[in-house]
């Protein structure tokens, strides 16, 4: 097992001897011992400088070690201890696993075994940090704002973590409604620029004769209207972060003007004459494909390749699978304690129309959604009755399957099966959809995250539908 260079052990001990038998039986391994003979010098050792390991002697003069273990234990500290005891009774041992030890060593012992036992200590330790840190990165529900748990979102979560910290232009991408501004924001809080003002504008609400103004600001007089100069967004966002949402919609000429501005951080006010530098960090979205856009001549290339330094997409909310209720849940809550109602909790008809929904509109029209059935309804329950449009209109099925199957779109309420006036050659979406997937696994040997990748789903949502086949069985 190949172990890292110069794991630290704290040996607790307080006969000197056996001490200094134990520090020569690790003088060859990886390891940089400190020693101490009480609990009390233990106690501050631990809090002075973690340990990886600790070496324990429950015998000690001023305590029993079985009081650090606990103490350790309850802390939740990052350490495995490994007891030493010359009463290797049985109790004692429970006792001491039982208050959290990794494993028990009872006076005399080879070196082999101390080393042995050590060294497995010491990876277990390793390891189970590595989990943490892995639960850390992707097992967060909510994030700055962000509600889901799902794997594409966790993916959105590292990238904002990773590029936050510096001052690389980001380029935000995804539908209407997923929450591009929520990442700007995300990002700008994560920042070392995060107590600086955050400064946004919407390039597609704001008429075009007027947005190079919102911008850089204006003196006065500059045109019809311009009574007294105006700073601009550049300038209220210095030292801070320029969110330009919706950026394909900015007119060609104007953009030649944001890309001086992106690579030389000074602009000069409309009808001005003076040239003003800010340190600004650029966050631009848009829910087109900015290079479609360049191909399409409606949007300048180097203007492209200077704002799309590092590129996040948002995840549709039909591609996150269980996010859309854990969303749901949240804002039926917030919702309905802001309008004074008894909301608690969706109906498992609703759940499974939320959840089988394709959400065209994203989080925003969820939003939405909740908003309409909060406003205007009461009870415990949301019941299916309370819908608004469209979803009032869509066959909420019973059977996980075909609850899943409406991913694709809303299903509209239909005729009984064939056999019941059903037009011959018709069959439910359901079988559609399974057929179809069943169809691209095998054209790819079996593999599901490459069959995902061509149907343009993600693997997870595989699993999960031939999941609720099984369970439903032909649904």
């Amino acid at each position: 097992m190949t172990m890292p260079s110069r794991h630290r052990v704290l040996l607790v001990e307080d006969t000197t001897s056996l001490a200094r038998v134990y520090t020569e039986y690790l003088r060859k391994e990886p390891y940089e011992v400190a020693q101490v003979e009480t609990g009390a010098a233990a106690l501050a050792e631990i809090e002075a400088r973690m340990p990886d390991a600790i070496l324990l002697d429950l015998a000690l003069p001023d305590m029993n070690g079985l009081e650090i273990l606990k103490r350790v234990r309850s802390q939740q500290l990052p350490v495995a201890v490994v007891v030493i005891t010359a009463h290797g009774s049985i109790a004692t041992a429970v006792e001491a696993m039982r208050a959290g030890a990794y494993d028990f060593l009872v006076k005399p012992f080879s070196a082999d075994r101390l080393v042995v036992t050590l060294r497995n200590a010491v990876e277990r330790q390793r390891l189970a940090r590595m989990v943490e840190s892995l639960k850390e990165d992707f097992g967060r529900d909510q994030y700055f704002g962000f509600i889901g748990s799902s794997l594409p979102m966790q993916g959105v979560y590292r990238i904002v973590d990773s590029a936050a910290g510096s001052k690389a232009t980001i380029f935000i991408t995804g539908e209407s409604g997923t929450g591009k501004e929520v990442c700007a924001q995300a990002i700008h809080q994560r920042s070392p620029r995060g107590r600086e003002p955050f400064v946004a504008l919407n390039c597609a609400a704001i008429p075009h004769d007027l947005m190079e103004s919102e911008i850089f600001g204006h003196v006065k007089g500059a045109f019809t209207g311009a009574v007294a100069e105006r700073e601009g967004a550049a300038a209220r966002a210095n030292g801070g972060t320029l969110f330009l949402d919706e950026i394909c919609e900015m007119d060609l000429d104007l953009q030649s003007k944001l890309l001086r501005f992106v690579q030389t951080g000074s602009f000069v006010k409309v009808g001005g004459r003076a040239t003003e530098k800010v340190d600004v960090r650029f966050i631009c979205a848009s829910n087109k494909d900015p290079l479609k856009e360049v191909e399409a001549g409606r949007f300048r290339e180097d203007l492209y390749y200077r704002l799309h330094v590092i590129p996040i997409h948002l995840p549709p909310l039909r591609e996150r699978d269980e996010d859309v209720l854990v969303i749901a849940r949240h804002f039926l809550a917030a919702f309905a304690k802001e309008e004074g109602k008894r909301f608690e909790r969706f109906a498992p008809e609703v759940e499974a129309l939320l959840r089988g929904y394709h959400w065209p509109g994203n989080v925003r029209q969820l939003q939405n959604v909740l908003r309409n059935v909060i406003v205007l309804n009461d009870g415990e329950t949301v019941t299916l009755d309370m819908l608004p449009p469209p979803l009032d209109r869509i066959e909420a099925s019973p059977r996980p399957g075909l609850a899943g199957a409406a991913a694709q779109g809303p299903a509209p309420k239909q005729a009984s099966p064939a056999g019941d006036g059903t037009p011959d050659g018709i069959r439910p979406l359901w079988q559609v959809e399974r057929d179809t997937i069943e169809e691209a696994i095998r054209l790819c040997q079996g593999n599901i995250p490459k069959a995902a990748t061509h149907l343009g789903i993600s693997a997870s949502t595989i699993y999960r539908k031939r999941m609720s086949w099984q369970v439903g069985g032909e649904g």
